[in-house]
């Protein structure tokens, strides 16, 4: 596992000039990313049956905390790809060292960043509980305050995990945080079991557990970023980012292509809490098949995003060294991967909800919802969300986020909000309601991002400045 590899050349290309990546190279970066979303998923689905049979007080707790959690490490991962995009840029340009000067800046930044977030969480904790989510019952309450207390702890240590893979990803170099993670979400279940069962601590276990995997992510990769590397490579080495002194430019170029996918993402999670206080509403047969169906779909486009996390790579390393035309071909090409993976995604999970919503012992009403919901995704999601998602990666590579941006928080709010919203409290609709605001928040996305590419605008943007 080395952090020096260089993209393969393909041949086979229409022009004399090679291009950078060939299907090799874009198959090792980019299967690595897709098992890593999926491991992921798969332990934080099992984290969450860990903590549930604590009580009903835990998981709510939990549930609650990771609402505010998954904003702050959004956040944190939108600014660790404005860092991504600006390191394969410096290195499809050939300069290495300025490649390093962004590391060590974006990791610089982001650390003290996560701190300043950390300190806020810790001393307003339960005013910040009882802004977001009111009076809640005493035992959630304690146990929320329990859980939010250990979690902050870990904003820093999430923040340097996901800089430090974000610049290994730069240099091509996906199957080192792929393997980070697998052993550290392996090191949270193990202390999930001991920590919960073995000593008792119930949610305090979770949160413990947790923190210190997190911990174990980040010097784990931390220390790879700092081993000298072999004359004659060209991969990134990092210094004592601590104590780095501040280089305005490169922060502006990681902040302008970070901030605007922090608030995209920011304004996704406000969005599913709007639209979940209307599902509330509908009864406890339709909440629990939103669940479910929440799960299965979210599985649906794991590979699809491990593709276009890849893309972003390949698109920032191909215009960094002067090759639009190749930056389009591939956003073509990787769409259609991603198509091919949903497609063949979404019918493994429609052919698995039966069995699931037996597994997880929903009543006929919930399975019969589930399975609705799960049709109506299997037919709609192949035609419209590759569009809707994929080459969106590809313009922020480009340094066109402000585009992305716009677009994503206003079809967001207008069709998976607002028409949600509407259908279920004034006309009267189930669940699906959230899934017909979704399809066409999808296929506005998905008509806009398509023009958006084909006018070329994307490539009118700078990623460094």
């Amino acid at each position: 596992m080395t952090a020096n590899r260089t993209p393969a050349l393909d041949t086979r290309g229409a022009s004399n000039t090679p291009r950078l990546y060939d299907n090799k190279a874009l198959a090792a970066l980019i299967l690595p990313l897709i098992c890593e979303q999926i491991f992921t998923a798969f332990m934080g689905t099992a984290d969450s049956m860990m903590v549930s049979n604590v009580g009903a007080a835990a998981i709510s707790a939990v549930s609650l905390v990771d609402s505010i959690n998954i904003l702050v490490i959004q956040a944190f991962y939108a600014l660790a790809s404005g860092g991504a995009i600006v390191c394969a840029n410096f290195l499809g340009q050939g300069r290495r060292d300025r490649a390093e000067d962004s590391a060590n800046q974006l990791l610089f930044v982001i650390f003290y960043i996560s701190i300043a977030i950390t300190l806020l969480c810790l001393l307003f904790r339960k005013p910040l509980l009882r802004l977001v989510f009111g009076a809640v019952e005493p035992d959630v309450m304690e146990a929320a305050l329990t859980y939010f207390f250990y979690t902050s702890l870990s904003f820093p240590f999430i923040a340097l995990f996901d800089s430090g893979s974000s610049v290994f990803r730069a240099q091509n170099n996906s199957r080192l945080p792929m393997t980070v993670t697998i052993l550290t979400n392996i090191m949270n279940i193990i202390g999930n079991a001991l920590l919960i069962w073995g000593f008792g601590l119930g949610v305090a276990g979770a949160a413990i557990s947790t923190l210190l995997s997190r911990i174990a992510a980040a010097l784990s990769v931390l220390f790879f970023l700092r081993r000298p590397l072999p004359a004659g490579t060209g991969g990134i080495r990092i210094g004592n980012f601590l104590w780095v002194r501040p280089e305005g430019r490169l922060i502006r170029n990681i902040l302008r292509i970070g901030i605007p996918s922090g608030v995209e993402n920011g304004m996704f999670q406000f969005g599913k809490l709007a639209i979940q206080s209307s599902v509330s509403t509908l009864g406890t047969a339709a909440i629990a098949a939103q669940a479910i169906t929440n799960i299965l779909e979210n599985f649906n486009g794991i590979a699809g995003v491990g593709i276009g996390i890849g893309m972003m790579t390949v698109v920032g390393q191909c215009l960094g060294a002067g090759r639009p035309e190749e930056a389009r071909y591939f956003i073509k090409k990787l769409s259609l991967a991603a198509e091919a993976a949903v497609f063949l995604s979404c019918l493994i999970l429609f052919a698995l909800t039966k069995p699931i919503t037996l597994l997880a012992g929903l009543s006929p009403e919930s399975a019969s919802m589930c399975l609705f919901m799960m049709t109506a995704i299997t037919i709609v999601k192949p035609i419209v969300w590759t569009a809707a998602f994929i080459p969106g990666y590809g313009l922020r590579a480009a340094g066109d986020v402000r585009f992305s941006m716009i677009l994503s928080c206003t079809s967001m709010w207008a069709c998976r909000v607002t028409l949600a919203i509407f259908l279920i409290r004034v006309l009267g609709f189930g669940p699906i309601a959230v899934w017909i605001g979704m399809f066409a928040d999808w296929t506005i996305r998905g008509i806009a991002f398509l023009l958006r590419f084909k006018s070329g605008r994307w490539l009118l943007h700078r990623v460094t400045q």
